[in-house]
């Protein structure tokens, strides 16, 4: 039997072990103390001992949280959860859909300053949302879209634009263009050989790219607090910040609110991991 075949011998396979057993503890203790702290009766930090798991269980936080009502009655977690979902899902649709043409045209045509808009967007994701929050809001009250869903969704979906490009402009720049010149040669237009032949291709280009714009918008803070104004129209972050954000904040809400807040995310995610870890080796590219 030769070095290479050589099963491994019990120490290195109890190192393996151990050293996997060490680094999912590490991974899962924060969340498992996110649990603990929303299933304590308490629901207070400084009542939480390192070990992470409560010594009484209590679904209070989550009663509270989920089933908690405006000073008219209605039940805002339900309303702020679709908020949140129809906003991030037509702001990745919107984002998407643009990202794909330009996409394609940066990655296979040659037209005048196409590295400067390149750059150009590349460098417009430095900045951080306080920076752009006041000329936005300028915008937004220019087009009376100030306070409203659709704003919030526009907001979003042009912001993820030059991420949503650049990610995509990837899975393009691997498909060799042997098949658009054979398809050209079969008498192919430019946009049958986009939707026919390309966008099949760049499937998992598209999937993942989706799930980080969806997760970009249905985690974000700063943009939902500052330029909407009813709680009707909130999205569950901002509820999930208020929960913490007076002098006695109740950190078992919050920590109820975190756990409910990511289930959309998870089963998102759960969704398009087939297409998530082939879209990350077919879109792996160099430069």
């Amino acid at each position: 039997m030769s070095q290479d075949e050589r099963r491994p011998g019990a120490a290195e396979v109890l190192f393996v072990y151990a050293t996997l057993l060490v680094a999912t503890t590490v991974v899962l203790y924060p969340i498992l103390w996110v649990l603990k702290l929303a299933l304590s009766p308490s629901g207070r930090l400084g009542q939480s001992g390192p070990l992470p798991w409560p010594s009484e269980v209590s679904s209070e936080s989550f009663r509270a949280f989920v089933f908690a009502e405006d000073f008219y009655g209605r039940p805002i977690f339900f309303i702020q959860l679709g908020n949140s979902l129809l906003v991030s899902a037509a702001a990745t649709f919107i984002g998407v859909v643009f990202a794909l043409s330009a996409a394609y045209a940066f990655s296979r045509f040659a037209f005048p300053l196409k590295q400067t808009g390149l750059k150009a967007m590349l460098i417009s994701q430095m900045f951080p949302a306080v920076v752009t929050a006041v000329p936005l809001l300028f915008l937004l009250d220019l087009l009376g879209l100030f306070g409203t869903t659709a704003g919030l969704v526009l907001i979003y979906a042009t912001t993820s634009v030059p991420f949503s490009i650049w990610m995509l402009k990837g899975y393009f720049d691997v498909i060799p263009r042997d098949l658009d010149e054979s398809a050209r040669l079969d008498g192919a237009s430019s946009w049958l050989i986009f939707t026919r032949i390309l966008l099949p291709l760049v499937r998992p280009g598209i999937g993942i790219t989706a799930l980080f714009s969806f997760m970009n918008a249905y985690n974000e803070f700063i943009m939902a607090s500052v330029f909407l104004d009813d709680v009707t129209a909130y999205t569950l972050p901002v509820t999930l910040q208020q929960s913490v954000g007076g002098f006695d904040p109740n950190w078992g809400v919050f920590a109820a609110g975190s756990l409910l807040l990511s289930i959309p995310v998870v089963v998102v995610f759960f969704f398009v991991q087939r297409q998530m870890v082939s879209g990350m080796t077919a879109g792996a590219v160099k430069g």
